[in-house]
């Protein structure tokens, strides 16, 4: 009986390209009709091709010479570590995306507290887009670069070059000056706030400029309409801040008695008047002036009232415990106050009244109703800014040991501003009267909506 035998032939495999995509008779899908896992696979195939054919250097790319005996084999490609790919499979995939390396890059290259990239930074503002006046512009890079600092000084700059921005604006033909004056605006407040971000007084005052532009009667002369909404700005700056501190100086200032220790922290523009005028009523007391780093502004207010005569103690912000039992009461400022009785203010100012209410010290915030915000914040890593760095190593020994500034492997993170909670808090002093934390929120129907 004869056997049949039956060969069957295997097909070759089909020889690959170069780009990692199989060369067969079939053509390949075009983009428009592969999936997005497709395409994704395709895309990590190439760029692991081309990092292969790096990482081979250019001995891969050399053939060997024609008739040269004993070729040297061609190294063997490194493995890439650090491709996409690579990356891909150790931090894993959302929705079809690569995640966010959380660790920082890969790269070596630092990428900072992403926790902390929502804090606004004080930059020198970009080129001016758009129509800017060159007071905007002035006004700005002395922002960036902390030349005006203070919650009520930023906000009579501000307004103040808004009144020359207006004397030199002209209302184009077809418009009204109510309408498009407010557009002409937008982009002037916007170069301000890319220099640094808006405060709180800043937003009210402009708010409130807003309303008296909006309100403006369309049968005024240009000129007179200008001089108006001037005028208006004048009484801002004069009922909203001058008059307001010179009422906080009189109610707080008669809180001093004569032999009391007041502590307070850094430097309040309306702390320091409080203590010179109680100073020139003949008040004999003491001041502890307790500041921190990077921008060490106690040391001004220290100035001022060491030259009028004030009896002062100068230390920083970690010894507060050794002198906290000897003050009898507790003055800072603040840079905006809000409706369920927090204060936002210089970061330390928490630290200062929570001691101080351990110890059974009042504390007392002088704050005009202007820096008044309906937001409740619950902490101070919501919204905040960060501080120049400075020299936050400054002795009599040599400057090389001691200077600290960003490096590679580190950020230097200086939050400008904390959140004191109401608890922690005796009274805040306002030009309307004492008013209790728990009381905070009736401020704007005191003085009208239309007021902030």
């Amino acid at each position: 009986m004869t056997e049949t035998i039956t060969i069957k032939t295997i097909a070759s495999p089909l020889p690959i390209q170069s780009n990692g995509e199989p060369s067969g008779s079939q053509p390949p899908k075009s983009q428009k009709n592969m999936t997005k896992a497709e395409r994704r696979e395709q895309q990590e195939r190439q760029r692991a091709a081309k990092t292969a054919a790096k990482a081979a250097g250019p001995s891969a790319k050399l053939a060997p010479a024609a008739g040269a005996s004993n070729p040297k084999p061609a190294p063997a490609p490194i493995p890439a570590t650090n491709t996409p790919a690579k990356r891909s499979e150790r931090r894993g995939t959302v929705s079809g995306r690569e995640a966010p390396n959380v660790f920082g890059d890969d790269s070596g290259k630092a990428r900072g507290l992403r926790i902390f990239s929502h804090f606004g930074l004080p930059k020198p503002p970009s080129q001016a887009k758009g129509d800017i006046h060159p007071a905007i512009i002035r006004l700005g890079l002395q922002f960036s670069e902390f030349k005006i600092s203070g919650a009520n000084a930023r906000c009579i700059a501000t307004l103040t070059a808004f009144k020359t921005v207006i004397q030199d604006y002209i209302t184009p033909p077809n418009n009204t000056l109510s309408r498009h004056l407010m557009t002409y605006l937008s982009p002037q407040i916007t170069h301000l706030v890319s220099a640094r971000p808006m405060s709180v007084t800043m937003g009210n005052a402009i708010r409130q400029l807003k309303l008296e532009i909006s309100g403006s009667d369309i049968d005024l002369p240009e000129q007179d309409a200008k001089d108006a909404l001037c005028l208006k700005i004048d009484n801002y700056i004069r009922d909203r801040i001058i008059i307001a501190d010179q009422v906080i100086q009189e109610i707080a200032g008669s809180k001093i008695k004569n032999g009391d220790v007041i502590l307070t922290y850094a430097r309040s523009s309306v702390v320091e008047k409080v203590l010179l005028r109680a100073h020139a009523e003949g008040k004999q007391f003491s001041v502890i002036v307790v500041d921190s780093r990077p921008m060490l502004e106690g040391k001004k207010l220290l100035s001022v009232l060491a030259s009028v005569g004030i009896q002062c103690t100068y230390l920083l912000l970690s010894a507060i415990g050794c002198v906290i039992t000897e003050a009898s009461t507790v003055f800072v400022g603040a840079h905006s106050l809000h409706s369920n009785g927090a204060v936002f203010s210089r970061a330390g100012t928490a630290m200062v009244a929570m001691m101080a209410k351990m110890h059974s010290v009042p504390v007392v915030v002088c704050c005009e109703t202007y820096k008044f915000s309906e937001t409740v914040p619950l902490d101070s890593f919501i919204k905040n800014e960060l501080a120049p760095a400075g020299d936050l190593f400054s002795s009599t020994r040599s400057k090389d040991t001691l200077s600290l500034s960003a490096q590679p492997n580190f950020e230097i993170l200086n939050p400008l501003y904390d959140l004191t909670p109401p608890s922690t808090i005796t009274a805040v002093v306002t030009e309307v009267g004492v008013i209790p934390p728990s009381s905070i929120s009736s401020i704007p129907l005191a003085l009208g909506r239309t007021m902030l």
